[in-house]
């Protein structure tokens, strides 16, 4: 199939963002730039009501930000989506990602709450893990202070944030931690950029997200030490993946990350997971967030919240 032509009107504008490729940016630059392309995310939806709150984490406190999509009676406990967010650990913050928060609190009814791990280079690995579980402990103890269901906690996330949600998920059952029901990976890495994986050749350039684009992320998300076999850092790299919550992977077909996050799926399922996968061929990387030029985006937010409501419907 061919690209669509909405993902190519989105190519069309990031052409517009400037000539020099954000992997040859400074990570200031970058993250500029990242704030214009959230200008495709569209207009954000109405909520009953959003705040932010901090949580304490191992290094300090980690910054989050709650919606809930309509007002609760008194007693009333809904679930809970942790969201994290992509950008390849270095680019991306609750600002950028607001309409999607928004969106998916309203789709799939439930509150979702946005951590603001810490950044690569900065913080590199495993530092935003670390922060992604300490919100997770915290949920687990005050999800109901937030309206919350603590047996209906589920993580999603969108590339870099399919990654720590992926990698949260292995955490929290390696150290016996807090329950996840359920686990929505938009297009995540799983694997390390220089893998041999056959979409990284067929879509290294041209499609917006690219093989030396994941490679810079990679660079300042472990450093020149950081271990690339860690299977919190590279999911496809851990040994045992069986006992995992159930997942819903989405991908693109003109996506470097494509044939990583299938073969990801493909391990779970043979692990005996319960595994759901959708493919848009025709869609980039990226286009779960471009609502405003793209009815896959739409689509796709359908997909994770029919999902999610499945799961949650039977706990």
């Amino acid at each position: 199939m061919s690209i669509s032509k909405d993902a190519l009107r989105v190519l069309d504008y990031l052409a517009t963002l400037g000539n020099v490729p954000p992997d040859q940016l400074s990570v200031e630059a970058a993250r500029a730039r990242s704030n214009e392309t959230a200008k495709l995310n569209g207009e954000p939806e109405p909520v009953a009501r959003w705040e932010e709150r901090h949580v304490p984490g191992t290094a300090g406190d980690i910054p989050i930000r709650v919606y809930w999509p309509r007002p609760l009676r008194a007693e009333e406990r809904i679930p809970v989506i942790l969201f994290l967010h992509g950008g390849g650990w270095v680019l991306g913050n609750g600002n950028t990602y607001d309409t999607h928060c928004r969106r998916l609190a309203n789709a799939a009814e439930c509150v979702v709450v946005f951590a603001e791990y810490r950044l690569a280079p900065e913080h590199r690995f495993p530092a935003a893990v670390d922060d992604a579980y300490a919100v997770l402990r915290w949920l687990k103890e005050n999800a109901p202070l937030l309206g919350g269901d603590r047996r209906k906690i589920a993580v999603a996330g969108d590339s870099a944030g399919g990654n720590l949600s992926a990698a949260l998920c292995l955490k929290s059952r390696d150290l016996n931690g807090p329950p996840i029901c359920a686990q929505a990976l938009i297009y995540p890495v799983t694997d390390h950029w220089d893998a041999g994986y056959l979409s990284y050749v067929e879509n290294a350039e041209n499609y917006g997200l690219t093989r030396d684009l994941m490679k810079w992320f990679w660079a300042h998300y472990l450093g020149p030490d950081g271990d690339r076999r860690h299977p919190y850092a590279a999911p496809m790299r851990a040994a045992f993946v069986a006992n995992l919550p159930p997942a819903l992977v989405i991908t693109a077909g003109y996506d470097p990350l494509r044939d990583e996050a299938l073969a990801y799926a493909g391990r779970l399922e043979e692990a005996g997971n319960i595994v759901q996968k959708k493919h848009y061929e025709g869609q980039i990387h990226g286009f779960f967030g471009y609502s405003s030029m793209t009815a896959d985006a739409d689509d796709a937010l359908r997909t994770v919240a029919t999902f999610l409501n499945r799961v949650w419907k039977v706990l």
